[in-house]
């Protein structure tokens, strides 16, 4: 029963798994799409979902820091909805409020250039939002 960790962004979708037991994540790949047309993420998604064969997905959720919803909150909330209607995958929202300002902390705390943290930030926001939700279920 492993879980897909998405950080969904108007251009990206980052990308995490759990390990089988719902322990870990582990980051898999930044995906290119376009927000405007979800068929640009179905069939990548389809492949991860099939292939690592996930039961439950969950979908960053960014508030504003006040905790409510914005434009990028009601983007997560369609796309996550797209999730469960078209994948038949139990669907859940998490808080990811600073997940990608932490990822970056960490990415700049280990040294990594500039170019390389454009390229795996969305991933490892992905592991952050997934990985809390683990967290909150042990």
């Amino acid at each position: 029963m492993k879980k897909i960790g998405l950080d969904v962004g108007e251009k990206t979708i980052g990308i995490a798994i759990s390990d089988a037991f719902g322990w870990t994540a582990q980051g898999l790949k930044t995906l290119k799409w376009d927000e405007r047309n979800y068929e640009t993420a179905k069939e990548p998604l389809r492949e991860v979902i099939r292939d690592h064969e996930v039961t439950e997905a969950v979908v960053g959720f960014p508030k504003n820091m006040n905790g409510t919803v914005g434009p990028r909150g009601e983007a997560s909330q369609d796309f996550a909805g797209w999730i469960e209607e078209e994948f038949h995958l139990q669907t859940h929202l998490w808080d990811e409020r600073l997940t990608t300002m932490a990822a970056e902390r960490v990415l700049l705390d280990a040294d990594v250039s500039r170019k390389k943290r454009k390229k795996v930030i969305d991933k490892m926001a992905a592991v952050m939002i997934l990985q809390s939700y683990l967290d909150s279920k042990q």
